[in-house]
């Protein structure tokens, strides 16, 4: 039986929930673990690191057959942190997302394959983060399934980086127009980095939520 670990450090990220339903639907054929440290991957055939904010070593690396890594660009381009967000900050219609070898250089290991994920242009949070997940268990059902005949390809043209998003880059101007706010509202985590804006002496919070007719 194929087994694998999957290292995901954040217990209340919205990914856990995809996790959870993919190990459900593959049980009967691998054995599956779902660690919150990357200390705790002691070796299988499969190593997925999903939204996991730990540095792996080589040491963590060389105990499994296949170590990987799902990103949401189309790399070189845009390696580093939150990239889907900051492409839909950029104007742009969509992303791509990567499964990636895991290598000691931050996004750099070699491209097994990619899906192309169109976004909605009136797509909030919870609905481009279903999109997300949808895609990153479609690429770990590939892994699985072509891992004895995958030809890795080397990232080819120049690395671009992304920076790590903060509470602040959700700080709304309210002298600004709603049209030109509506990708920053409907892209902030609404529990973790929700959208905010300073008026009158007081802080308030904004939450998007489609009006379903």
């Amino acid at each position: 039986m194929t087994t694998v670990h999957i290292v995901c450090t954040d217990p209340q990220h919205g990914v856990n929930a995809w996790l959870e339903r993919w190990i459900a639907r593959h049980h009967h054929t691998a054995d599956i673990r779902l660690l919150r440290d990357a200390r705790e991957a002691t070796g299988a055939d499969f190593l997925f690191l999903v939204s996991c904010h730990q540095i792996v070593g080589r040491d963590i690396l060389d105990r499994y057959r296949h170590t990987l890594v799902l990103h949401a660009s189309a790399l070189p381009a845009g390696r580093g942190m939150s990239p889907h967000v900051w492409q839909i900050l950029e104007g742009r219609p969509g992303f791509t997302v990567t499964l990636l070898e895991a290598a000691e250089a931050l996004d750099a290991g070699r491209i097994w394959h990619q899906i192309e994920v169109a976004v909605p242009a009136n797509a909030v949070c919870h609905e481009i983060n279903a999109l997300l997940f949808d895609a990153e268990l479609a690429l770990m059902d590939w892994a699985l399934a072509h891992a004895h005949e995958v030809q890795p390809r080397e990232q080819q043209g120049t690395p671009s980086y992304y920076r790590k998003r903060s509470p602040a880059d959700s700080r709304i101007d309210p002298e600004r127009p709603l049209a030109e706010l509506f990708d920053l509202l409907r892209v902030a985590d609404p529990e973790r980095y929700p959208a905010h804006f300073e008026y009158r002496g007081r802080r308030y919070r904004l939450r998007l939520e489609p009006m379903e007719s």
